[in-house]
């Protein structure tokens, strides 16, 4: 069940151009990726090549879904819209082009990028292999530097490329042509901004690839290094994109009717690593099923925090109620030789703040 809730995400990243790719299952709109292959005749491309060829990637792709949403619920526990599947409420959001519907798309581009790639280094997709770069020395070889590949290259003593590392070129490649083939063609403002975000993640992963290295040489020294490409922690990703999201910029069409401006002249263009929008949010502070918004009533607000988690924020003003709740928690643990931990379990007393 909550793979298939997951997959509202990736059902909604692709509603406008193969709409027959809904089925309704229950009271949720589903897409199965797989569902795709089997049900849509008329995929044509690169979406058509991966359904027919390489049905192991179908299922990085579904995980991939999968860690961008978890991220996502993770990055917005404490605002109004927290990035919840209930009720339709991801739908409803990413029907729409505001800066919640741009972070869901970016995080999961790269949540569909980091899952490929991950699966690559790991070997589970005979499509694919590790990256193993053979240039020598302090260079790069043929890929393109960025100030953070920079900061991470070692300074000191001999080094080469070597190990095992992540194939970032074929993740981001085959997210890219699931998630961005069916709009190529298309030009309209709504594909514009979704085309922006989706890149804006799969690059806050290919851009931000850190260097591990590893000593050789005789007792203990570090004659020669053996050093590889590692993608950043998924939660690094997910703190990057929000800071995005946070300073995101609304856009308009331009003249041209193939791309995009900013909505004020004193606003900061956009570069390819910020999230952009169209729409002004709604509030979220009262259920609303045009918008998706479920409302704050019954959410838990902190009532000394002054941040988007505090009650004044999260409550709308409405104000909050106060209970005591009582928790079961592990205390009093003793270790006991030689392996094992025995932990009592102890009531505690929990002040518990929750939105009128």
């Amino acid at each position: 069940m909550e793979m298939r809730l997951v997959l509202v995400a990736i059902c909604l990243l692709l509603v406008t151009p193969i709409a027959g790719s809904f089925w309704t299952v229950g009271n949720q709109v589903v897409m199965d990726p797989m569902l795709i292959c089997k049900k849509t005749r008329r995929l044509k491309g690169k979406m058509a090549d991966i359904c027919r060829k390489e049905p192991s990637l179908l299922k990085e792709i579904a995980r991939g879904v999968q860690v961008g949403t978890k991220e996502c619920q993770y990055q917005f526990r404490n605002r109004r819209w927290n990035c919840t599947t209930m009720r339709r409420s991801l739908r409803k959001i990413l029907l729409r082009d505001t800066r919640e519907t741009g972070f869901v798309n970016a995080i999961t581009a790269a949540g569909v990028t980091y899952a490929v790639t991950r699966a690559c280094t790991m070997g589970h997709l005979v499509e694919c292999s590790c990256d193993k770069m053979t240039a020598k020395g302090n260079r790069l070889g043929k890929l393109t530097r960025t100030a953070e590949m920079e900061k991470s290259l070692p300074t000191e003593g001999d080094w080469e490329w070597g190990g095992c590392g992540d194939n970032v070129k074929f993740g981001f490649k085959k997210s890219r042509d699931f998630m961005d083939a069916p709009y190529r063609k298309r030009s309209d403002i709504k594909t514009l901004v979704k085309l922006h975000n989706n890149n804006a993640g799969r690059l806050a992963i290919r851009d931000f690839m850190s260097t591990e290295c590893k000593c050789h040489g005789l007792s203990g020294s570090c004659t020669v290094r053996t050093c590889w490409r590692k993608m950043p922690a998924f939660r690094d990703v997910g703190n990057r994109l929000k800071e995005s999201f946070d300073g995101a910029a609304k856009v308009i069409p331009s003249n041209d009717g193939h791309s995009f401006i900013t909505e004020g002249p004193t606003i900061k263009p956009p570069d390819r690593f910020d999230l952009i929008y169209s729409e002004d949010s709604p509030d979220f502070c009262k259920p609303n099923r045009k918008t998706g918004s479920l409302g704050t009533q019954g959410r838990r607000c902190n009532s000394t925090s002054q941040g988007v988690d505090g009650c004044e924020l999260l409550c709308c003003g409405r104000g909050y109620d106060t209970r005591v709740v009582k928790e079961k928690i592990s205390c009093e643990c003793r270790f006991r030789w030689c392996c094992e931990v025995t932990c009592n379990t102890c009531l505690v007393k929990k002040t518990v703040n929750t939105c009128r």
